[in-house]
């Protein structure tokens, strides 16, 4: 059973040692401006290779309130988070990045939302003051997952959000092994409420971000396919449009043929038609394989995070 009076508070952690000190002391301010509500901290160690969860350790044992839980690799953000929520205890529960970028004080303003009713509360980001290719990159992604799956994503995309304990355990009986978890939330189709802010970029003193161009292309694949037929209705149509005009073209040279009776010269026409209906050809193959994929590794049923060590309050260990 939740207890009603306790709020937890994910993190999921990756690379990110320098600035846990500072989060931790975010999180106990947060919790002196909440004195008639409970908290517990949930850091999950997303299989990070610094100091990360030697610092959770540390800080742990001067903290009663911490949870540490260690996966055994990197299993992504995503299954991080789901980690965290499968330990969660609150009637109410929050997920936030451990860099800082994004304000915890804004949790405050996130429980007056959800002691007011909602199940569901957002903090979606209004601008970022992240580099220029890296904002661009995101508001493409965001403008086409807002057109093509899910419309009530906001305008810049979130990972900040706090839900209610029944989302909560209804996400974490949700089996896919590549789950886009903020489009999970929004498909359930609870009515969220949003509170906008401005992303800070990330301090120099707090290291540079894990998030490479070849995670953000996996995680921008992951989630169309989960909630998207586009990337298959676009092949379809280039297959068809490509038939089209290769019907209407050998047309064309029979007619000629027969008309005329020149002889088709052609060699380099021939050979650009070729090349770009099998690059169309293949591009179609690659994206079917995509959703096959994904298909075949959700029979597999394998779990979606493997928890290697669980640091419990008073020192236990599990």
């Amino acid at each position: 059973m939740p207890d009603f009076r306790l709020i937890s508070l994910v993190v999921p952690v990756y690379h990110n040692a320098p600035s846990l000190p500072d989060l931790l002391v975010a999180f106990q301010n947060l919790s002196a401006r909440n004195t008639d509500l409970d908290f517990e901290y949930i850091f999950v160690d997303d299989g990070s290779t610094d100091q990360s969860f030697a610092v959770l350790e540390q800080l742990a044992t001067a903290e009663p309130r911490m949870v540490v839980v260690k996966l055994s690799r990197n299993f992504g953000s995503n299954a991080a988070i789901l980690a965290g929520l499968t330990q969660a205890r609150g009637a109410a529960i929050a997920a936030i990045s451990a860099d800082l970028q994004d304000p915890p004080e804004l949790i405050h303003e996130m429980l007056a939302k959800w002691r007011a009713g909602s199940k569901v509360v957002l903090a979606a980001r209004e601008g970022r003051d992240d580099p220029g290719f890296t904002s661009v990159l995101s508001d493409v992604f965001y403008g086409l997952f807002r057109r093509y799956a899910i419309k009530t994503m906001p305008k810049r995309g979130f990972d900040f959000f706090l839900i209610d304990r029944q989302v909560c355990d209804l996400l974490t009986t949700i089996q896919e092994n590549n789950a886009y978890l903020m489009g999970l939330i929004l498909w359930m189709g609870f009515k969220p409420d949003v509170l906008y802010y401005q992303r800070r970029a990330r301090e120099k003193k707090y290291g540079t971000s894990m998030w490479t161009l070849a995670k953000k292309v996996k995680y921008f694949i992951d989630s169309f396919v989960a909630f998207s037929y586009f990337p298959v209705r676009v092949a379809s149509l280039l297959g068809f449009a490509l038939s089209t005009l290769g019907i209407l073209y050998a047309a064309f040279i029979i007619i000629n043929r027969l008309i005329t009776r020149v002889e088709v010269e052609g060699w380099t026409s021939l050979m650009v038609v070729l090349l770009v209906v099998s690059g169309a050809q293949m591009m179609m193959i690659g994206i079917l394989g995509e959703y096959m994929w994904r298909t075949l590794d959700e029979t597999r049923k394998r779990p979606r995070f493997i928890v290697e060590r669980t640091l419990l309050p008073h020192g236990e260990t599990h």
